[in-house]
């Protein structure tokens, strides 16, 4: 634990979305809150069907949403610091990749997750 879901409209650049991933896993790693790199998940998910507001022109809005998913049991200000590092990190990963012809929202979002989520390493 955790996940990290990262999910991208078509009309936004990542140029490099493995160094992206692995930006983000550092960025939670180096909080001190986990107790093995390897138990950082992350995947990047692309979206292709979207619909930023009700306009019809979807090459004008965009966005970047990360949803980090926790085992319960962290204080709120633990989970907003980490909302603030992973966005912080998604900015600086992605604003100078973008042409300027979109305007991308950036979000992050932190879900703790029930007692019924389950793993096994095998």
């Amino acid at each position: 634990m955790p996940h990290v879901i990262v999910q991208a409209t078509p009309n936004v650049t990542i140029k490099n979305p493995e160094s992206l991933l692995r930006k983000l896993n550092s960025t939670l790693w180096e909080t001190g809150h986990f107790g093995s790199p390897q138990a950082i998940k992350a995947r990047l998910l692309d979206v292709e069907t979207f619909l930023v507001g009700v306009e019809d022109d979807q090459q004008a809005e965009g966005f970047v949403y990360i949803q980090l998913r926790l085992m319960p049991g962290r204080s709120q200000q633990i989970r907003d610091d980490l909302a603030e590092k992973l966005h912080t990190c998604l900015k600086q990963e992605l604003v100078e990749q973008q042409s300027g012809r979109v305007s991308v929202q950036y979000c992050v979002e932190v879900v703790e997750l029930t007692a019924a989520y389950k793993k096994e390493k095998i």
